[in-house]
């Protein structure tokens, strides 16, 4: 320990400090300056950023050794306040730079050093800078950033105001499709934003820290469970086990389909009698410190029988494979897809046909920052759990009977969240929190390191795909045959709901009466799936769009005119056998095809030595809701000073507390209401169950509902004059305050498990991708230099959200494609060597081209968005590749040296037939 005065934000701070701690570590939890964010713990985020002596410098890998005295330290809130903000931190507002915000403080100190260097640096420059200081961020693709930073350098060189930076809202008062601030920007620019971690540290005295005891293995039995050693080390309070939980200590799928072989209780809390997966929790250690739970969970000794262990679903279906869950094959749910007549003929007479197999990665979530979350009794005797959880309501029904608790004395919270893309769709680690409150009697936290973030949460399920596809000789497609399987890791929750996703979007987009498929869900020893944005359908084009490709090469034709002949039309139905909500393709493809030709052109013209370049065509489509008649609640209530809106519209990073704002503002502004009169009051169990924040169907089922309490209120509101009345004059003639909203998508029914048919969702999305892509022949490296993009999301509630999400869907797009994969349990560990995109890999040429065709069934005619970009991305970069060099690649990530078999393979065959000739 050494006495040290540090100078933080201009003012001289004294403080005893382990000199081996880093900094990060000191200006968090010794001075509770927690817009310093800890994500990666090694350096590979920026999240941690801070400036040192005019010097960008990441905290987390930084030791108080290192830290010279006198040095001056700049963290976020030493730059500006939320009444006087810095212009970096206006212009991120304004540009919705911070959509989680975990990222956000580092990249504006980034940011700050840049500028305080060079006030007038280029695009180029800016990027290059982030990519140098290793500055990463999940949600926002990087260009929204950019633009953030080029603004608030002309805000420092005296060319704009912050006044012109900000949006206002529109002559009528509405904010509407403006690029409108979030209500939580401030707060997220300011670095006074508390998440899960934050939140941790401000527990009370006598809150314990939890560790796990983890399976080291993929597949055992448990022998023996020895806490001995553990339980006598310093700090520890207790080391939990299955005995103590008093439920079924299993976390429940709610299996639906009744087709289903197993039961759905096939995840344990803690595991008793075996481990189904590496990372498994077999014990908790709650302790005074983290490093003392740490150092006990280490002491805990776990006797194992290995068994072998099926890391994939061609290992888990060999004929010889064990049950992993005994008495439920691995392969433990069929789809059946049966639409119009039978295909075989069609393909026998069929002009030109292809037959291909695609691979889809187990694609890692790579949200920055960690699971993490507090649990304790409140006094009222209820549990209270406080996580990421983007479905509160959902994830009590999925853990109530297995922490042993009723159901009026569990409430979950969700905390302000740094991402998830999909992976707290599942619940992570609620039911432990639970588990350890109960058990100690005391609150207790828990947040894991990047290790255990990567290793210990779901990822996207792995999908192979079969796909035969035919066409006659006009060139329009008459049959489509698929063979799939889904690997869903060791856990069924929702598996059999990834499946019947296939039979939605393989083929989803053109005009197809005739269709036959089967596809399985199977367990296997890999992480458990969980949902991931685009739920199911990057699986699913990545199989047809290659098809579609392929077959319009053997036709002789330009794939993007192949499509367009065969996309949805008055006559067509959805594979699903579900008419088109709105027909928008044919509007989509021709307001690319002029930027087609070009891309054409270019890359054609495109002349380096050693480097080739192709463009690639794609198409995606999306539901919004869950499948069947889904339904969402809100509430509205009247106060002095304004409304306050209640509902669970869970946000991680896609803005629901902006579009919230907006809807309610929408209906109430012309009784006069201002958005600084509207209160939010979200995300809590004891609130409107307005249903998980997944499958893009809160912005259409939670908007809807919040829409139709705030129209409830506003008839109250209304005089038989037409003016409105005040809240002294609805408390003085007795009218309710109060309102319930729900909206429920009546029509829609769910899918047949025998045939694949029905209605599942009430509103659609659409977009076509085209990428232009590099391909250096030396090495086979494919790098994305240009995106185009056109799309259809109905209409837009704010455009800085909407583009945001575009901008980072196609960015995890790019991810997928060519880089992103959690495979290897030695080598995927990391942020980096899992292959996250960093600004050097992502193209700031990206161009939106947007069509807003209102919805007939959503709020002010909106569909969702966050789905569409990723929903295949990943097969127009692939299409591109093989447009640029002539090779397919079948499987993601196309890995360089995928690529350059592929050259050398190709190059072989060219060298054998000139062979051949002579």
């Amino acid at each position: 320990m050494k006495r040290l005065c540090l100078n933080v934000n201009g003012i001289d701070r004294w403080v005893v400090a382990d000199v081996k701690a880093n900094l990060a570590e000191v200006l968090r939890e010794q001075m509770l300056l927690t817009g310093c964010k800890i994500c990666c713990e090694d350096g590979q985020c920026g999240a941690c950023t801070v400036a040192i002596d005019d010097k960008p410098v990441r905290a987390c890998v930084t030791p108080m050794e290192k830290v010279a005295p006198g040095a001056r330290i700049t963290t976020i809130e030493g730059l500006g306040t939320p009444g006087n903000l810095h212009p970096l931190q206006t212009a991120w507002m304004a540009h919705g730079g911070a959509q989680c915000g975990i990222c956000t403080p580092g990249f504006i100190m980034s940011a700050k050093v840049l500028l305080d260097g060079n006030r007038n640096p280029t695009r180029e420059q800016v990027r290059g800078w982030f990519n140098r200081n290793r500055n990463l961020c999940r949600c926002t693709g990087y260009k929204p950033l950019i633009d953030a930073v080029m603004d608030a350098a002309a805000m420092l060189r005296g060319e704009k105001t912050a006044d012109e930076v900000l949006a206002k809202p529109k002559t009528d008062g509405s904010i509407l499709g403006t690029r409108w601030a979030r209500p939580s920007a401030v707060a997220k620019v300011t670095g006074t934003w508390d998440f899960g971690g934050d939140l941790a540290l401000r527990m009370p005295e006598g809150t314990l820290r939890l560790a796990l005891v983890q399976a080291k293995v993929s597949h055992a039995l448990i022998k023996g469970i020895d806490t001995a050693a553990a339980e006598t080390m310093p700090g520890v309070a207790k080391v939990i086990t299955w005995k103590d939980v008093k439920g079924r200590n299993a976390i429940t799928g709610l299996i639906t389909f009744p087709t289903n072989k197993g039961d759905g209780w096939d995840r344990p809390i803690l595991c008793k009698d075996k481990i189904f997966q590496f990372g498994d929790a077999i014990a908790i250690v709650a302790a005074d410190t983290v490093e003392h739970a740490r150092a006990a969970a280490a002491a805990v000794t776990v006797d194992l029988d290995v068994l072998p262990a099926y890391m994939s679903g061609f290992a888990a279906l060999e004929p010889d494979a064990m049950e992993i869950h005994p008495g439920v094959p691995n392969a433990y749910y069929e789809q059946g897809v049966v639409k119009g007549p039978d295909t075989e003929p069609l393909f026998a007479s069929a002009a030109a046909s292809v037959d291909i197999t695609t691979y889809c990665s187990r694609q890692p979530h790579l949200h920055l920052e960690p699971d993490c979350g507090i649990a304790y009794t409140d006094d009222d005797g209820v549990l209270t759990i406080q996580s990421k959880s983007i479905g509160v309501h959902l994830h009590h029904a999925m853990i109530c009977p297995g922490l042993g608790v009723e159901p009026a004395k569990l409430r979950l919270i969700q905390n302000p969240t740094g991402g998830t893309f999909g992976y707290k769709f599942s619940p992570t680690m609620e039911a432990l929190l639970g588990v350890a409150a109960l058990a100690t009697g005391k609150p207790v936290s828990l947040v894991y390191d990047q290790y255990q973030n990567i290793t210990y949460t779901g990822k996207r399920s792995p999908g192979n795909v079969n796909i035969r596809l035919a066409c006659d000789k006009a060139g329009k497609l008459t049959a489509m045959e698929t063979d799939w399987w889904i690997d869903h890791g060791p856990y069924s929750e929702f598996g059999d709901l990834l499946t019947i996703r296939q039979a939605q979007f393989l083929g989803a987009g053109y005009h197809l009466d005739a269709i036959r498929g089967r596809g399985r869900t199977v367990a296997t020893n890999h992480a458990w799936g969980s949902a991931f944005r685009a739920y199911g359908s990057p699986q699913a084009f990545l199989a047809s769009e290659i098809a579609v490709d392929m077959l319009a090469e053997k036709m002789g034709e330009d794939p993007f005119e192949f499509r367009y002949k065969n996309l949805y039309d008055e006559t067509a139905t959805t594979p699903t056998g579900q008419k088109p909500d709105v027909l928008v393709l044919r509007q989509l493809f021709d307001l690319l095809r002029p930027k087609y030709l070009e891309a054409k052109k270019r890359c054609a013209d495109f002349d380096v030595p050693g480097k080739k370049r192709g463009v690639g065509i794609s198409l995606g489509i999306y539901g919004c809701g869950l499948d069947g008649p889904d339904s969402s609640e809100a509430r509205i209530e009247l106060t002095p000073t304004g409304v306050t809106v209640y509902n669970a519209w869970e946000d991680h990073g896609q803005g629901a507390d902006l579009a919230a704002l907006t809807l309610t503002h929408e209906v109430l502004r012309v009784a006069g209401f201002k958005p600084e009169q509207i209160r939010l009051v979200m995300n809590d169990t004891n609130g409107p169950n307005s249903g998980p924040a997944g499958g893009s169907r809160s912005n259409v089922f939670t908007g809807n509902a919040t829409r139709i309490a705030a129209e409830m209120l506003l008839n109250a509101l209304k005089k038989s004059d037409g003016s409105y009345r005040s809240y002294a004059e609805m408390v003085a003639e007795k009218i309710p305050l109060a309102y319930d909203g729900k909206w429920v998508a009546a029509a829609c029914t769910a899918c047949s498990s025998e045939t694949g048919q029905g209605a599942p969702f009430p509103v659609y999305m659409y977009e076509v991708f085209m990428p232009e892509v590099e391909i250096d022949l030396e090495s086979g490296q494919a790098k994305v230099v240009k995106f185009t993009t056109a799309v259809d999301v109905g209409t837009i509630i704010n455009r800085a959200t909407v583009d945001g999400q575009i901008y980072g869907g196609l960015a995890q797009g790019i991810g997928l494609a060519l880089t992103e994969d959690f495979d290897d349990l030695e080598l995927h560990t990391t942020l980096l060597d899992c292959g996250i995109p960093y600004p050097k890999d992502v193209p700031d040429d990206i161009e939106i081209l947007y069509l807003e065709t209102p919805r007939p069934l959503g709020p002010f005619g909106a569909a969702g968005v966050g789905e569409a970009p990723l929903t295949a991305p990943h097969p127009a970069i692939l299409n591109a590749i093989n447009n640029a060099v002539g090779v397919r690649v079948f499987r993601v990530p196309a890995l360089p040296e995928v690529i350059k078999m592929g050259l050398e393979a190709k190059a072989g065959a060219a060298a054998a037939k000139q062979h051949e000739l002579h």
